[in-house]
């Protein structure tokens, strides 16, 4: 191999790395508090969009992103497009990010209306 293909293998190596870093801050539960809470707010915006449906709640005067299940989750806790709509009023049970400054927060359950949607229903804690 010669000096130019090691150097396009390794740029190559880091790209995916710094990607694949990326992805994994936004999967899994490894970045959020192992304790739920509860988020009481508005819903200023909704998005379906890749790679997971979310909401942005504001609550008490901050706006908070809240990370629904990926879209097959989503989709079987019933809430699709037309469940809600922006100005309603929202409850998140979550885990948010152990990052204290991040208003980020990944949803086990939302509520809209009285209407509990599940995003992992095995997940859910309850006192």
């Amino acid at each position: 191999m010669n000096i130019r293909s090691i150097a396009a293998v390794s740029a190559a190596i880091v790209v995916s790395a710094t990607l694949a870093g990326t992805a994994a801050a936004h999967h899994g539960w490894a970045w959020a508090e192992g304790e739920q809470t509860t988020l009481e707010g508005t819903i200023q915006s909704i998005s379906f969009a890749p790679p997971h449906p979310s909401l942005t709640v504001m609550a008490d005067g901050t706006v908070w992103q809240i990370d629904l299940g990926n879209p097959r989750q989503t989709e079987r806790s019933g809430f699709a497009e037309g469940s809600a709509k922006v100005g309603d009023a929202i409850t998140v049970l979550g885990n948010r990010s152990a990052d204290e400054n991040e208003k980020l927060m990944k949803a086990v359950r939302i509520t809209v209306e009285a209407k509990n949607f599940d995003m992992y229903p095995e997940r859910i804690k309850t006192n």
